[in-house]
């Protein structure tokens, strides 16, 4: 089973360089090809976990990324994330009420009196169609 293992894994980067560490733009690209037809036609992959993983670190570290990395980290998060999301989608303190609770809770969330809870930032996230990790700061 070693050897098997061994080779397999020898076979998959030799097919899959981006696995293997490459560094290479070319391999990125087809990995991304390759994430995109798997969760079109075999969504239940291993692989897919395996290249995504190889992908954010490619993404994370390459130099054409870092300008979208610096500009993604300065996006605002938590409180600040949400009071954007209020100011784009034109919303009032009442209206976070099904998210949220009464408009006193929110207030005190916004003046940074109180924090938004597990509850809170899952049914935000839903609300506004984000990663609940936008609400995280």
């Amino acid at each position: 089973m070693i050897v098997e293992a061994i080779e397999a894994s020898k076979a998959l980067v030799k097919a899959v360089p981006l696995l293997g560490g490459s560094t290479s733009a070319t391999d990125y690209k087809n990995a991304l090809e390759l994430v995109d037809y798997l969760l079109e036609h075999d969504e239940e992959n291993p692989l897919i976990d395996f290249l995504s993983t190889k992908i954010a670190d490619y993404e994370n570290r390459h130099s054409s990324f870092s300008q979208f990395n610096e500009q993604l980290d300065s996006l605002p998060r938590g409180v600040e994330a949400l009071r954007q999301l209020m100011k784009d989608y034109q919303l009032k303190q009442t209206d976070l009420q099904a998210e949220i609770g009464g408009k006193s809770l929110v207030s005190q969330i916004l003046n940074h009196k109180r924090s938004l809870t597990v509850d809170h930032i899952r049914a935000l996230a839903k609300r506004f169609n984000v990663p609940t990790s936008l609400f995280i700061d």
